[in-house]
């Protein structure tokens, strides 16, 4: 089960059989109902997550009342808030479970202490959250500066096989349009292919 956490680490460090047996021993074994809440706005953040399967939408409320969707963890990404978890602030995110899904999950408290018995693992967090941050850039590029047909196509790029996992809606929130405008966008594409 943990196959896929070995692959996933071995993409930033190398990491022998025996280290890796040691470094999930802290990881908790979750399993998530479709719809479950995992993490609530307001609540605290004290994990973080690999996804071993299913689907997983992390979004916020924004000041109209409409859901914002920031991104979708599959199998082989991470689910947390990084700034409650950081700042031991309330959680202005929610994490949900789109799918019945099984989670790694790892306390603050146990990350930080491989972090001591453990250098290789620091680094591999370090690189980890620096490709997180490298993405953020980039969605936060693609939504101030593309149109929402070039969204939608990086959607498709990013997230191959995602969208018959999704309802529109989903999609639409996460692409910040409405579920009508992308039907449009999609009708525009198959016409245009």
């Amino acid at each position: 089960m943990s196959d896929l956490l070995y692959k996933n680490i071995c993409n930033y460090v190398n990491l022998s059989k025996e280290d890796f047996s040691r470094f999930v021993k802290p990881f908790e074994y979750r399993k998530f109902k479709k719809k479950e809440v995992v993490l609530k706005e307001g609540d605290y953040c004290i994990f973080e997550g690999f996804v071993l399967s299913g689907c997983f939408k992390i979004y916020y409320m924004n000041e109209n009342g409409f859901e914002q969707t920031l991104y979708f963890a599959v199998e082989g990404w991470w689910i947390t808030d990084i700034d409650s978890l950081i700042n031991s602030v309330p959680s202005i995110l929610n994490i949900e479970a789109l799918e019945d899904s099984e989670v790694l999950m790892i306390s603050k408290k146990d990350k930080e202490h491989l972090y001591e018995i453990m250098p290789q693992i620091e680094k591999l967090f370090r690189i980890m959250n620096q490709k997180s941050s490298v993405a953020l850039q980039r969605r936060i590029l693609s939504l101030t500066g593309k149109t929402a047909d070039k969204r939608y196509l990086e959607f498709l790029e990013k997230y191959p096989g995602l969208e018959q996992r999704l309802t529109q809606q989903q999609v639409a929130s996460y692409l910040g349009i409405t579920h009508e405008f992308l039907s449009k966008i999609r009708k525009k594409i198959v016409k245009n292919s």
